[in-house]
């Protein structure tokens, strides 16, 4: 559909001429002063949205409206949006140290922290504001301000209707939801790229949650950091996104530090950019970004919103989250469409794709704004995510048992067995055992051969000890780790009786 915006033309989609048409019955319908909620997905088009419903408030109401932010980055967007609707409008940063009835703007832009600070001042005069947008509506920091719009109409605007705050769920200062189009229907009318999405399983007992119910970037800097994880990011990376561009989230500014080395010692284009860079580097590195081709651009959640990059055709999350918004905020980054990008890869290196599902996987968003606790609750644990992983022996492991017709045990499969022969449970790992000791020797020449084969069977043993203790209900890491050391000593003799009983 095209606006006709004071002599311009602005193209408006279907779906968010359905949404406007939504929002603004709502609007003459409710109070005054309704606080409302809309929610469309990153790459949906909030702003162009919300710039439009601006534009007809302040025609059809004549009364004045801001739209609050939270980063220095979305207030320039947003003005630059309200401008191309012929919304003339004035950005209320950290330079404006005041402002009286007698201006005449009718828009204001503001930073969230700014106005709160100058309207706490009394350095700020704000009369006739009948509507506040609030974009991004999911952060918290917005609350302090609706005291001083008690008489406005509030409408806030976010991809995921889920407080960033556990205890301070959104129902409790917005009466309504309106939901706009969900991510499949925007992929299906070409309005959002097609994610292929691959996950790496990855084992994350070591990480911890802090008070706001995510993993500290503590864990998560020693558990990402080290050599192992940072091999496989590498490999996954070479084996699925290799010569594209690509954006890696990761929790920790150390990892990310920890990935650019990596990554450069292996000879790829790569940077690496924190909120510790100067708006000057900043610029310059994501205008390096914009322009290379290949260019792999490691980050903390710095780039999660206010950045727009259609071009970026991978996205690595290097990190495991516990919330739903950033892990939408996170893939979004790659998912605007272009000519000659119609699909985008996600590599998942923090089983978040077993926790919160596909990211174009329906949700009842509406269920989740009304019961978020119901919601939080049944958000899949680590350890649940764990007990379905299958390991796989690498194909350079595998390819030194090639003497073996079979080097798979299924302990779940031989556990159910036993249990219903009436057996004892360690008759399992007694069976895994000779199972290993015997591919082993089958592929040696001498017991020293077949130790160091053994030792290549680590991983394997760890995960066949995991499934095991699932099975007897006994998964306690100390227990854990007891049976891997068993396990291992009982190899190593069990590969000594298999070479005696030869000679």
């Amino acid at each position: 559909m095209e606006v006709q915006v004071n002599g311009s033309q602005k193209t408006l989609y279907d779906y968010q001429v359905q949404d406007l048409t939504a929002i603004f019955d709502h609007l003459e319908k409710a109070p005054d002063n309704v606080n409302m909620l809309y929610q469309l997905p990153t790459g949906g088009g909030k702003t162009v949205v919300f710039s439009e419903i601006a534009r007809r408030f302040l025609e059809r109401k004549k009364k004045k409206v801001i739209v609050l932010t939270h980063r220095i980055e979305l207030s320039l967007q947003t003005s630059r949006m309200l401008t191309g609707f012929q919304v003339k409008n004035m950005i209320i940063n950290s330079e404006v140290k005041e402002l009286d009835v007698s201006d005449d703007h009718q828009c204001f832009v503001a930073m969230v922290e700014t106005l709160n600070n100058r309207l706490q001042e009394g350095a700020i005069s704000l009369t006739n504001v009948g509507l506040v947008i609030i974009d991004e509506a999911h952060y918290n920091s917005f609350r302090k301000l609706f005291k001083y719009f008690e008489d406005s109409a509030i409408l806030g605007v976010t991809a995921t209707p889920l407080s960033s705050n556990i205890k301070l769920p959104m129902k409790d200062n917005y009466s309504k939801l309106i939901v706009g189009e969900s991510i499949e229907s925007l992929i299906k009318k070409k309005y959002l790229a097609k994610a292929n999405m691959a996950n790496y399983d990855v084992s994350l007992k070591t990480l911890k949650l802090g008070i706001h119910g995510d993993y500290t970037v503590k864990s998560s800097d020693e558990l990402y950091g080290n050599h192992q994880m940072l091999g496989k990011l590498l490999k996954s990376y070479e084996e699925l996104a290799e010569g594209t561009k690509t954006l890696i989230f990761n929790n920790g500014i150390s990892t990310s530090r920890y990935v650019y080395e990596t990554f450069k010692k292996a000879g790829y284009d790569i940077r690496h950019l924190d909120n510790k860079n100067t708006a000057s580097e900043r610029r310059e590195i994501l205008d390096w970004f914009a322009k290379t081709d290949s260019a792999i651009l490691t980050s903390v959640s710095i780039l999660t919103t206010g950045f727009d990059e259609p071009t970026v055709e991978t996205i690595i999350l290097n990190r495991a989250t516990r919330s739903l918004t950033l892990y939408f905020q996170m893939i979004g980054r790659g998912s605007r469409i272009i000519p000659g990008k119609e699909e985008f890869t996600v590599i998942d290196l923090g089983n978040n794709i077993a926790r919160f599902g596909m990211w174009d996987a329906p949700v009842d968003w509406q269920e989740i704004f009304h019961f978020p606790d119901f919601y939080l609750e049944n958000i899949k644990n680590d350890e649940d995510i764990e007990r379905e992983f299958v390991y796989e022996l690498p194909d350079e492991i595998r390819e030194k048992f090639s003497n073996s017709e079979n080097i798979d045990f299924d302990v779940k499969a031989e556990y159910k067995k036993i249990f219903a022969q009436g057996l004892k449970s360690k008759t399992v790992l007694e069976r895994s055992i000779a199972q290993h000791a015997q591919i082993c020797v089958e592929n040696s020449e001498d017991v020293f051969d077949a130790r160091i084969l053994a030792k290549l069977l680590k991983e394997d043993i760890a995960f066949r000890v995991r499934q095991y203790s699932y099975c007897i209900m006994n998964n306690t890491k100390s227990y854990k780790e007891w049976l891997e050391e068993d396990y291992e000593r009982k190899l190593r003799l069990k590969i000594s009786q298999e070479f005696a009983a030869k000679l």
